[in-house]
């Protein structure tokens, strides 16, 4: 018949509803560790360190960043280090690659230096592809 005019100090608060408008950029700080998948309809601009797979509309990675998996996006800002990077037919990286296997599609676009990871840039970190199910042979 009555309501307390008191929360419960143990209930959670209500989740406010996602906005219909979508963001356009995404940041995970320095700060950062995500160990799990991430897919995001937006960009992403990651300086923390991620272990899992990543699908994004754009990705750039920061000079720091870490990440372990693999990546698909339309394009990847930012020095790329992997074991191996598969860059298909419509993939586009803005930044320096260091490699120990490179395989570009016809048509894919790098815009930076290449190095295999002898070179000096960073070592292996992840993989950066812009399909990964695409990019293994069955």
């Amino acid at each position: 018949m009555f309501k307390s005019s008191k929360a419960d100090p143990m209930s959670k608060p209500a989740a406010a509803p996602r906005s219909s408008g979508s963001s356009t950029f995404s940041v995970l700080g320095s700060d950062t560790l995500i160990t799990g998948d991430i897919e995001a309809s937006a960009d992403l601009h990651i300086d923390g360190r991620v272990t899992g797979d990543i699908t994004c509309a754009a990705l750039v990675q920061g000079v720091d960043s870490e990440i372990t998996g693999a990546i698909k996006a339309d394009s990847v800002r930012g020095t790329v280090a992997a074991r191996e990077i598969v860059i298909l037919v419509l993939g586009k990286i803005e930044g320096d690659v260091a490699y120990d296997t490179l395989t570009v599609e016809q048509g894919a676009r790098i815009e930076g230096r290449l190095a295999p990871n002898g070179g000096g840039m960073p070592p292996a970190i992840g993989v950066a592809v812009e399909d990964v199910k695409d990019a293994v042979p069955a």
